[in-house]
């Protein structure tokens, strides 16, 4: 990568970023008032603050304790050589894009961890604890999980010798598509059924949203839909279809459980049935 395009990354990088974060926000936003799947039984004005404090909190926390985010990681590995890309002879466009397949590919199978180990449900949960699924459940994530998460991140990145700007792309990719995927929004079926085969859609990742548990451990991917098709994960519909569904887990559904206090502390709550039922199921 030349002088010119990596300074510009390094320079812009962040304001790329918040550019297509508020962009696809504000586009979500305004077609879920258009265009809902489902009706909202808790207002907006009742989640969206704590929903959306949360996403401050964890981008301070990133900041704090990895001030060489995931780009800055990847020249690095340029810089030195390391990683598998940084290793073999390929086309710059076939690095870029293998990498962030790889990348999309391990968000997929991190996700399948956070739901199999106990201990990683218990930081994860608080994702699945929204009692409405719209955009702002797809920034909902305890500060904890965005920091492991963020340094599985790197530790990929610096494994596959990921280029910058395939890191750039995976990041900006995976923060739209999270919204995207979470919105409360109305797409005609034939359109789903034909945009699932490319992307994960509402309608697709709304089931693992289900309070039913082998319906919340399916559809795991959260940008590429075909992890799940490949690995037997994937569920075409809830079983209650999608406005019959019940949004969220077993237990913490008052509306006490949306504010930012209990949304922090919920990590090291004792839940009354489920707590270790992951244990079981998996």
């Amino acid at each position: 990568m030349n002088t010119i395009v990596t300074d510009t990354l390094l320079t812009n990088e962040p304001l790329i970023r918040i550019g297509f974060f508020l962009s696809v926000l504000a586009i979500m936003m305004t077609w879920e008032v258009a265009a809902a799947r489902r009706p909202q039984r808790i207002g907006r004005l009742t989640r969206w603050p704590s929903n959306l404090l949360i996403v401050a909190l964890d981008t301070l926390a990133v900041r704090l304790v990895f001030p060489v985010a995931a780009v800055g990681t990847a020249f690095m590995a340029a810089e030195q050589g390391w990683g598998l890309l940084n290793q073999v002879a390929v086309p710059a466009w076939f690095s870029v894009i293998l990498a962030v397949l790889l990348l999309d590919a391990a968000i997929y199978f991190q996700h399948r961890l956070f739901h199999a180990v106990p201990w990683l449900w218990r930081l994860h949960r608080m994702h699945h604890a929204d009692l409405e699924f719209d955009v702002t459940t797809g920034l909902r994530f305890h500060p904890l999980e965005i920091l492991l998460s963020m340094g599985i991140k790197l530790a990929v990145v610096l494994a596959l010798g990921a280029p910058a700007l395939a890191v750039v792309i995976f990041e900006v990719l995976l923060n739209a598509t999270s919204m995207f995927n979470h919105g409360n929004v109305r797409l005609p079926l034939w359109f789903d059924r034909y945009l699932r085969l490319f992307v994960v859609t509402p309608d697709m990742h709304r089931v693992h949203h289900s309070v039913i548990v082998r319906e919340t451990d399916s559809n795991f991917g959260f940008n590429l839909p075909w992890w799940d098709r490949l690995f037997g994960t994937y569920r075409a519909q809830p079983e209650k279809g999608h406005l019959g569904m019940t949004i969220g887990i077993e237990d913490f559904r008052t509306v006490k459980d949306l504010r930012l206090d209990r949304m922090l502390i919920q990590p090291f709550r004792r839940s009354n049935r489920s707590a270790d039922h992951r244990t079981a199921s998996g």
